[in-house]
């Protein structure tokens, strides 16, 4: 569960989270940290050196949920990623996709990755993610992603920004 838990989707709030955090400092130096909400302990934001990670949007638990429900709650966590994707390119351009599947199976394998890929498994997020950068006003790198850590679990709609290159990793 994350900090977003029981909040209605708004494209607008989700690219206003997404400009707060190019707006932001990124740590130079320093171990990664998965950040929590006092008061609950739910994921807040993960952060390491250069970079920052937040959950955007939490659907509801997907628990006892099956055949078509669950296909509408993929569905619609899809469309929301889709809207912050759309919005994003009018701003940026064109975004690339960066596979998740090599750092998954690095991870897996405990095998070494750039830290910000071994941050966003450690808060399995595994989705791929449709990234911009850098972008010529920061020099920043952006990226978002719909993610699920199990079939129960709610789908998380997750932002990366990043002082250092998000790109797809060899195999």
């Amino acid at each position: 569960m994350t900090s977003r838990a029981g909040e209605a989707y708004a494209t607008d709030r989700a690219v206003s989270d997404i400009e707060a955090l190019l707006a932001g400092d990124l740590p130079t130096a320093g171990a990664t940290v998965s950040e929590g909400d006092p008061a609950t302990g739910e994921w807040t934001a993960t952060v390491g050196e250069g970079f920052r990670i937040r959950p955007l949007w939490e659907s509801d638990a997907l628990t006892g949920v099956y055949g078509p429900e669950w296909n509408e709650a993929e569905e619609a966590a899809a469309e929301n990623l889709a809207l912050v994707v759309r919005e994003l390119d009018s701003r940026w351009g064109p975004h690339r996709r960066v596979s998740m599947r090599v750092p998954l199976f690095r991870n897996q394998a405990g095998e070494p990755m750039p830290t910000v890929f071994q941050a966003l498994c450690s808060v399995d997020c595994y989705g791929d993610l449709a990234v911009w950068g850098p972008l010529a006003v920061s020099g920043r790198w952006v990226g978002v992603s719909v993610n699920q850590c199990d079939g129960d679990a709610p789908m998380i709609l997750t932002a990366v920004v990043s002082d250092r290159p998000i790109i797809e990793l060899e195999d």
